[in-house]
């Protein structure tokens, strides 16, 4: 108790005030939590900041036979890329994929977990949930492969229509489709996956409540609104404020695999761009410029919606 606690007089009265535990103390409490968070600790420092000192060369003209030893140039590389047509097409098609997304999937595995959740019986809910988490673990090539089946030129889609005799619609060589392609396959993908975390707040509701509601005569619609929303409202904040935070990644594999059948007018994203005009084309500073414009442009999303979700009184991701 010596330790913990002290005894002081406050008003004539013995009041026992708690110590909060030295930092000794809370390794020694703490020591195999933090055992098993080091190799996760480990791979970001191997694997994520380290690498991040290699963005010096955004600023050299950088050379691979001299290394870290090329000629520092400045803001030079910036200049270039912001002078690039391709380079702000490129921004344009990942903004228009990521908002695409962000309104069109990001509310998808709410819906799905709301719809889930309402399933009275558990074997049910459990079979319907290991159908859609499926499509999370097959490979883009080959959900690639399979929509081209469907939809492409020789797909099921364009058979059906030439039997009934009117035009097939272009869905995966269309410029114009392309943007809704990439997004319903993203949908179509990870819509189960998303639902993980959604059920798990929904689970931490506690069941009372709507019980309460029940008996104060809250129909359904009532007790979604008044309990079930409020619920996950801040696991959706900060779900929202890490998306946003990629705003400009709009899915390098998947774009790579479908961008030669639109062109890069249409299907050429940001990270395709660093991949063709920077890594493929030798020009790794520019890429390194790239690369550094998302990463400063993220940061200053995630800290500004953070700032914004703590203004309406919401935790955030950033205490």
């Amino acid at each position: 108790m010596a330790r913990e606690a002290v005894l002081r007089v406050d008003a004539g009265r013995a009041v026992v005030v708690r110590r909060s535990p030295s930092l000794i103390s809370k390794l020694r409490r703490d020591w195999v939590l933090l055992m098993l968070m080091l190799p996760g600790v480990a791979h970001l420092i191997v694997f994520v900041y380290l690498p991040n000192l290699g963005n010096i060369i955004a600023f050299q003209n950088y050379l691979p036979f001299l290394g870290f030893s090329s000629q520092f140039v400045g803001f030079d590389n910036f200049t270039q890329l912001f002078a690039s047509a391709a380079f702000w097409q490129a921004v344009r098609n990942t903004l228009v994929i990521s908002a695409m997304q962000l309104v069109l999937y990001f509310p998808a595995p709410i819906i799905l977990a709301l719809m889930l959740n309402s399933l009275v019986s558990p074997a049910a809910r459990r079979i319907i949930q290991s159908i859609v988490y499926l499509p999370h673990f097959i490979s883009w090539v080959i959900i690639v492969a399979l929509f081209q089946q469907i939809f492409g030129g020789a797909g099921v889609v364009d058979h059906l229509f030439r039997a009934a005799n009117l035009p097939a619609p272009d869905v995966t060589s269309s410029p114009p489709w392309f943007k809704w392609l990439v997004t319903f396959q993203v949908i179509w993908k990870e819509t189960g996956w998303g639902t993980i975390i959604y059920l798990a707040a929904l689970l931490a509701i506690d069941a009372e409540l709507y019980e309460a509601a029940a008996v104060d005569g809250a129909g359904p619609w009532r007790r979604l609104w008044n309990i079930t929303l409020p619920g996950i409202v801040g696991v959706t904040i900060l779900l929202l404020i890490l998306r946003l935070g990629n705003i400009l990644s709009a899915g390098f594999e998947q774009i790579l695999l479908q961008r030669n059948a639109v062109g890069p007018d249409a299907g050429e994203i940001l990270d395709t761009y660093v991949y063709f005009q920077g890594i493929a084309a030798g020009q790794y500073a520019m890429a390194a410029a790239a690369g550094l414009i998302k990463a400063v442009v993220g940061l200053g999303l995630i800290l500004g919606a953070n700032r914004l979700a703590r203004t309406f009184g919401q935790p955030g991701l950033i205490g």
